[in-house]
């Protein structure tokens, strides 16, 4: 694939880029291991100050870059000013609980003693360079909640965007480096899918991360297990949204929508099955279809729109194959399902009901704005179509029955349950998924320890 800027609202080429070269990449290499020897030692004060710094010309350049995201990769351009204060808000989030979050710790004076320690210190220590390889679908965010972070706790990031953004790509770097960063913290590597095994085979990278696709995942993953590198997976989803009777239908209705097609639906975490309870289901269903078609298809650079194109032919033609797919099978289209005629890659909301496990829109990810709607007799057959996935990225229950919660978070296969409301990513929460999905999390504590050597330290009687 190029490394170029189309826009997704026309088809044209906007600005290309060559790959770098064998030369330029050794010269980065090299930069990270050395800039990393000097900034693993700077202090939390300073990188605080660095990170504080990137968040205020984030804020500034709010306008422009949201410009940038909705040129390369078709966001409407509210959501993608939202995504660049997003990024601002996590990047202080993080400046100021780092150092908190990676303090030494001190088991019980009793364990210490028994292990014949006069004191026992866990202490977090950053890795090195961590390679990132990132997806278009949020440009700035899925950079940010790893390099805020990974530069908090010490380590440097080389950045393997998609081929589609390089601008954001380019951006990035551009960004850190007019905080105040060394060159060195953080870089932009132009480079194609096939330069990835190479540098996690690099004794200079000493762990990845990866959201993405499935494949990518395993390519990925299979490499850094054959190397010994940590990595943290972020793969697909194909989240439920489970609506019971007791749920105020208005509310679920309207979050739906915007749960399915944020992002012209392109989310990992976007819901993708709606199960909802029979006594409640063509209450919802009627609901939840006008809403679906009361969205604004169109010019992602128009304030007004709400649904934008797809990112690439290639993506709506996938989707298009999928639906396709569902209704040679049997499945109902209660809205959209046809491509409209005209430049770019736009699709329409679109809302299948008749699922069965056969067709393939059951068992793969919809990344687009397509939604499914299943009929559950009771709980326990709405708990077996949710878990009835080989994705376990996030899931949302709709229901005012405290017992029905706590059964759905203990049944659930899942990362994240989110009651009455829509699944998102915030810094302090933990981030990421079982079985297909991935492992690993971002953001939050855990996250930002993923990269670090925790280091038992032991002083003897």
């Amino acid at each position: 694939m190029p490394i170029a800027t189309v826009n997704p609202a026309n088809g044209e080429t906007v600005k290309t880029y060559e790959a770098m070269g064998e030369e330029e990449i050794e010269r980065r290499l090299q930069l990270a291991e050395a800039t990393f020897r000097t900034y693993r030692t700077t202090s939390f004060a300073e990188r605080t100050r660095l990170m504080h710094r990137a968040a205020d010309l984030l804020d500034e350049d709010r306008q422009d870059i949201a410009r940038v995201i909705t040129t390369e990769m078709g966001k409407p351009v509210r959501q993608a000013r939202a995504e660049a204060a997003k990024c601002a808000k996590a990047m202080r989030w993080y400046a100021d609980h780092a150092e908190e979050l990676l303090a030494d710790e001190e088991p019980a004076a009793a364990d210490a003693h028994d292990s014949g320690a006069s004191r026992v210190l866990v202490r977090y220590r950053p890795l090195g360079p961590v390679l990132a390889v990132m997806p278009w679908n949020f440009p700035l965010w899925q950079v940010v909640r790893f390099a805020a972070p990974a530069l908090m706790a010490g380590n440097v990031g080389l950045l393997k965007h998609a081929s589609n953004v390089p601008q954001t790509a380019l951006y990035l770097e551009d960004l850190f480096h007019r905080a105040g960063f060394t060159e060195g913290c953080f870089q932009t590597l132009l480079i194609g899918s096939a330069a990835v095994d190479d540098l996690l085979r690099d004794e200079r990278i000493k762990a990845a991360t990866l959201t993405g696709s499935e494949p990518a995942g395993r390519a990925v993953a299979s490499t850094a297990g054959e190397m010994i590198k940590k990595t943290v997976l972020e793969l697909g989803g194909s989240d439920p949204f489970v609506v019971m009777p007791s749920a105020d239908l208005d509310r679920a209705a309207e979050v739906a929508v915007d749960a399915r097609c944020q992002n012209a639906g392109q989310s990992c975490i976007a819901a993708k099955r709606f199960i909802v309870h029979t006594d409640v289901y063509d209450a919802f269903a009627e609901r939840f279809v006008a809403g679906m078609k009361a969205l604004k298809v169109g010019d992602p650079a128009d304030e007004e729109t709400d649904v934008g194109p797809l990112s690439s032919e290639r993506g709506r033609a996938d989707l298009e194959e999928l639906v396709d797919d569902a209704v040679r099978g049997g499945a109902t289209v209660l809205c959209g399902g046809e491509r409209p005629e005209g430049p770019g890659w736009y699709y329409p909301p679109t809302v299948l009901a008749g699922i069965t496990r056969e067709m393939r829109v059951h068992r793969e990810e919809t990344f687009g704005p397509v939604a499914t709607l299943y009929r559950a007799g009771d709980l326990d057959e709405a708990v077996l179509i949710a878990n009835d996935s080989e994705f376990g990225l996030s899931s949302n229950v709709w229901t005012r029955d405290e017992k029905e919660v706590d059964r759905f978070v203990r049944d659930l296969e899942a990362g994240g349950v989110y009651v009455n409301g829509m699944t998102a990513s915030h810094p302090a929460f933990p981030f990421g998924g079982v079985k297909r999905s991935g492992y690993g999390r971002e953001l939050s504590g855990h996250g930002i320890r993923e990269f670090c050597n925790i280091t038992t330290v032991w002083h003897g009687a």
